[in-house]
């Protein structure tokens, strides 16, 4: 079913940052009449400042969606376009949700749809990046820092698996989420960022 040519891939990419660019955190709280997220803690579209507003369920069901949409692009542009079309979706997805056209380019830290995009291109890149979350997350009880040190390890693990296209994506995707979460890398080092579960 792979479709060939240039095109299919501009399409592909496109199809990924508009899947992507759904903003699950803010269309999920604003239906459960919560309070603005963009007026509340960092201001994000993610899981994590859903967290704010006490609805763990919420928040639950924004880090389903806002992976689901990756993996969902990178399947079926990896379905009709194969793996370049696959990979183009995915980082298509990522930057959608990063730079959502809706929210004038101001969304996510990309953590959930990152981890989306990598179950629909390489399921155990996802199992190490989740693993080295917990792990991180459990002795540190830093989010940002976990989703840090698991997107620096992902790349790592693809390379050595023998997936080195993979992991230069990953290595630009990882880039991205070093950005996003430059503020966090500053209260981090300042001793200041908040741990999970603190509000």
């Amino acid at each position: 079913m792979a479709m060939s040519g240039d095109g299919f891939l501009v399409v592909a990419f496109l199809l990924g940052y508009l899947f992507g660019s759904i903003p699950f955190g803010l269309v999920l709280t604003r239906l459960a009449g919560t309070e603005d997220l963009r007026s509340i803690g960092s201001g994000s579209i993610g899981a994590t400042n859903v967290l704010r507003t006490g609805r763990k369920d919420i928040a639950a069901a924004t880090v389903l969606g806002d992976a689901l949409k990756g993996t969902i692009a990178v399947v079926i542009c990896g379905y009709y376009g194969g793996p370049n079309a696959a990979m183009l979706a995915a980082f298509g997805a990522f930057l959608g949700h990063l730079y959502p056209v809706w929210l004038r380019f101001k969304g996510g830290k990309g953590v959930a749809t990152y981890i989306g995009v990598l179950i629909g291109l390489f399921w155990p890149a996802a199992i190490v990046f989740c693993v080295m979350w917990l792990a991180t997350a459990t002795t540190t009880r830093y989010s940002s820092l976990s989703a840090l040190i698991a997107a620096f390890v992902t790349p790592l693990f693809l390379w050595w698996f023998g997936q080195p296209v993979l992991a230069s994506l990953l290595v630009v995707m990882t880039l991205f989420l070093f950005y996003a979460h430059r503020e966090n890398i500053k209260r981090l080092q300042a001793g200041t960022e908040g741990k999970i579960g603190e509000k």
